[in-house]
């Protein structure tokens, strides 16, 4: 058995490389139980939680341990923290301990770049990213690869935040830019990619062009809200997976149990995307690709990263 660390997990695994081995996993019907939530203690930061997030397939089985710890803040530590174990999967021994942290920014990009494939108008040129935080410049990669953009604005709570992310951003080629104003960036965004732990919405429908593609991939929970009803209501929405989805998703959720959409609005989950279910039909249609995270392309990483790394 091997430990892979973080270094050899960015090595392995480019987005466009990862967003296939995905698209292949998906194909192969792999099995993801819905991630298990255990509440290990409760205190004023939040509760301490352990997600168990198991897949397998006919040639692969894995699980993700995560822990998260929101105390941790006030000591400056990591809030998450994640392992994720391969096994071989005739015998069942361990093959590998993958660091996690690293592998979930990377399937976390490549799903919503598969997505985008698929829901992003082909003429999109100009994208926002709304947040600072770790997995924010993956998703600005994401979408770059996605689409060739000209434009690429960063939105943060912190302007020194967004300074500092777009400057990254530009020092790695991508044409990043902070701004200020979130409701402009939104309206003169053809793409619009949400990365937050916001428990309000930040992107309002009334603020979507025509044409333009929405990615949530911030709000894993309940309580946790990207976009506001209206534009749910106005999107035709797209998910990882329905079984994640309808479990967890209050960007979904919540608009689903006030009568403001019905189930119909969801179109499809990536993996129906992949076998060739339309996704976005013309150039006006706002589309909504909605993830919180499935074991399913956590497995598909692992395996890629193996094949790789050797």
């Amino acid at each position: 058995m091997r430990f892979y660390g973080a270094q050899e997990v960015a090595a392995a695994l480019d987005l466009d490389a990862l967003a296939d081995a995905i698209a292949r996993m998906l194909a192969a019907n792999p099995v993801a139980p819905v991630r298990h939530a255990h509440t290990t203690r409760t205190g004023a930061d939040g509760p301490d939680s352990l997600l168990l997030m198991p897949a397998w397939s006919d040639t692969a089985l894995g699980v993700k341990l995560v822990t998260v710890t929101p105390r941790n803040r006030a000591a400056e530590r990591a809030t998450v923290n994640a392992i994720y174990v391969l096994f071989d999967r005739d015998s069942g021994t361990p093959r590998a301990v993958i660091d996690g942290e690293s592998l979930t920014l990377r399937r976390t990009a490549a799903t919503s770049l598969l997505a985008a494939r698929y829901l992003a108008r082909p003429d999109a040129r100009n994208a926002l990213v709304i947040g600072t935080g770790a997995l924010a410049p993956w998703m600005a990669h994401a979408h770059a690869r996605a689409r060739p953009l000209t434009r690429l604005a960063i939105w943060g709570r912190r302007d020194a935040g967004a300074q500092s992310l777009a400057q990254r951003l530009r020092d790695e080629g991508l044409p990043a830019q902070a701004v200020d104003d979130l409701e402009s960036a939104v309206r003169d965004a053809d793409i619009v990619s949400c990365a937050t732990t916001s428990t309000h919405p930040v992107v309002h429908g009334a603020w979507l062009a025509e044409g333009t593609h929405l990615d949530l991939v911030g709000g894993f929970r309940r309580g946790m809200r990207e976009a506001d009803d209206a534009a749910m209501a106005r999107s035709r929405i797209f998910v990882d997976t329905y079984a994640g989805t309808l479990a967890e998703a209050a960007d979904i959720l919540e608009p689903l149990e006030r009568g403001v959409i019905t189930r119909d609005a969801i179109k499809a989950e990536l993996a129906e995307l992949v076998a060739g279910r339309p996704g976005r039909r013309d150039a006006s249609d706002i589309t909504c690709f909605k993830s919180v995270g499935t074991a399913i392309a956590d497995l598909a990483a692992a395996q890629l990263l193996i094949e790789r790394a050797g």
